[in-house]
């Protein structure tokens, strides 16, 4: 069941097409992630799925609602968490949760809410005294009063430490644990590919990519990289392995290029059987990030004289 349904999105600003005629859909219970680079589309695609802005054309649904036009119905079921919010700096925990309950009707128990995230010590406390961590989890929280049935996060985990950010990973797994939907936006490719289910990649206005991490990783072509320095070897008999597609020489690094499960072993094989001696040998198989650059035209390989640079 789709719980959101895009069909040709189009917005313009006079003569800037922000969005041009994209469509897609949330299942529910999935994490979706919508990624692109600034100035992509992305921004202005949510603010009319949340029924901030009117779309110049096409059409959206969101638990079968017109977003625009059925705002005050709609935000009793879902909840926006922005990547930068204000409160009020001599608001206390427990009071902002009591005003944010007073807004909906099927609210949660904010008592329990705050016991989850572990932030029931601090319920007294001014809100300004807060880690960022914490105040994240709050964001979460205020987000959760409304028990919504689809969630928008924009850019979370921006600003976090490494630790706060993946236990704000684990936060919004249980999320979908629950039951919920989630539709997020990151800048953080290793983000999306371990929380989303599926993931759009959106630039100059329009999806470029729609799958999973691992099938967009696939499709994409990228070859996985091995590199290890040695002072003698034949790259005539390196390009003769099976799987490898290519050899670069810069120094005394050799770089490989290839697709094929066995290509780490096969190279293995022979430079041991070779005698080849060698050292710092690595491997670099292509994640999200490598996709994401590669589609967006910001992933290149520049060759010159045999040499990779």
């Amino acid at each position: 069941m789709n719980l959101i349904e895009v069909k040709n999105l189009k917005k313009y600003y006079g003569k800037i097409k922000a969005v041009d005629g994209i469509s897609f859909c949330v299942e529910e219970g999935e994490i979706f992630g919508m990624v692109g680079p600034n100035g992509a589309g992305k921004t202005t695609t949510i603010e009319c799925i949340e029924g901030l802005r009117n779309p110049d054309e096409g059409e959206i649904k969101v638990l079968e609602l017109n977003p625009y036009k059925n705002r005050e119905n709609l935000y009793q079921k879902i909840s926006i968490q922005l990547q930068e919010t204000s409160y009020q700096d001599k608001i206390k925990v427990n009071e902002i949760c009591e005003l944010f309950s007073s807004f909906y009707k099927n609210k949660l128990d904010y008592i329990e809410l705050l016991k989850k995230f572990e932030l029931i010590e601090h319920k007294n406390s001014f809100v300004m005294k807060l880690s960022g961590g914490q105040k994240q989890k709050l964001s979460i929280i205020l987000a959760l009063i409304s028990n919504p049935k689809i969630i928008f996060l924009d850019e979370i985990t921006t600003g976090l430490d490494p630790k706060a950010r993946r236990d704000m990973w684990n936060m919004i797994k249980d999320l979908q644990k629950e039951g919920r939907t989630v539709f997020l936006t990151t800048h953080y490719m290793e983000e999306a590919e371990f929380l989303c289910n599926r993931v759009a990649i959106i630039d100059n206005g329009k999806i470029i990519a729609l799958d999973t991490p691992d099938k967009l990783i696939e499709k994409s072509g990228i070859e996985e990289m091995i590199s290890f320095e040695t002072m003698n070897v034949d790259i005539e008999k390196i390009k003769k392995i099976k799987g490898v597609s290519n050899v670069f020489v810069k120094d005394n690094e050799v770089i490989i290029y290839g697709k094929s499960e066995d290509l780490l072993k096969n190279l293995v094989i022979y430079l041991y059987s070779e005698k080849v001696s060698f050292r710092n040998l690595k491997t670099k198989k292509p994640n999200l990030e490598d996709t994401f650059l590669k589609l967006t035209g910001r992933y290149y390989l520049e060759e010159k004289n045999g040499n990779v640079y």
